[in-house]
């Protein structure tokens, strides 16, 4: 038997990258995936290609900020298929850079928004039907909130993640008379559209080969590749099966070995 068979994840910020990994391993373990993001468009394409019948997805445009739409993506796994099984939280606000001096903390307030509150917001709204099912909250947070790195700052970033992890510990007790378990995956550098992106940027504006760059990330690692998004994906699916049934209030490391904890 799949590892999700007969059940229902409802998957947050569904783009191009972790989005999208974490709601195909759904459907490839056997499970239905309810899929939320802002942008439409994104919604159906991810949909088409993992499931072109329509059989195990149902998606509808969602922003985590707005508790209504939280609510009306909950209410469509209920409708769609029943039941809510786990909710693995991707949706977030990363592309704030900066430190402490040069901080615009009107921004830092919307980054926590998005990243701490839109994250409770969502858990909340699915909270009926994952107590129904002793179900899973996987959240997904950074390695930075917990060792910063040196490449760029992302410090609104860091802090709104890792207020998201020590959210994950009280919910993890508050929940878990109810079976329900919470988790937190936390990725570093991991292969995908943004960090593509990073190393093509960064080999253009210093004149080097991308494997240059890409080489000073490897370097830090124990294992020699980069995990990629669907490595992380494959955590947080294994944290939302019931293969992690005694697994709560934890924080899983994806991050080819760079940090060791």
């Amino acid at each position: 038997m799949s590892l999700l068979t007969g059940k229902t994840v409802v998957v947050s910020g569904v783009g191009a990258g972790l989005g999208h990994q974490v709601a195909a391993a759904v459907v490839r373990d056997g499970g239905n995936a309810v899929l939320g993001a802002r942008t439409e468009a994104n919604l159906a394409k991810s949909a088409a290609e993992i499931d072109p019948d329509g059989a195990h997805t149902a998606y509808r445009p969602t922003d985590i900020t707005d508790e209504s739409q939280c609510a009306a993506l909950a209410a469509l796994a209920h409708e769609r298929f029943g039941r809510i099984d786990a909710v693995v939280h991707v949706a977030a606000w990363d592309g704030y850079f900066g430190g402490l001096e040069d901080a615009d903390f009107t921004t830092w307030q919307s980054v926590i928004d998005v990243n701490l509150l839109g994250s409770l917001r969502m858990t909340r709204a699915c909270l009926p039907g994952l107590k129904a099912a002793g179900g899973s909250v996987v959240f997904i947070g950074t390695q930075s909130s917990v060792a910063a790195p040196t490449q760029v700052r992302q410090a609104a970033y860091a802090a709104s993640k890792g207020a998201l992890t020590s959210a994950m510990y009280s919910l993890a007790r508050e929940l878990g008379p109810h079976r329900v378990r919470v988790n937190t995956v936390l990725p570093g550098w991991m292969w995908g559209p943004p960090v593509q992106a990073y190393v093509q940027f960064t080999a253009q504006t210093e004149g080097v080969p991308e494997g240059e760059v890409l080489k000073r990330l490897t370097d830090r690692m124990a294992l020699p590749d980069l995990a990629t998004d669907a490595d992380v994906a494959d955590a947080a699916v294994f944290l939302a099966s019931d293969r992690a049934r005694a697994i709560t209030g934890q924080s899983l490391l994806v991050n080819a070995g760079e940090l060791m904890r």
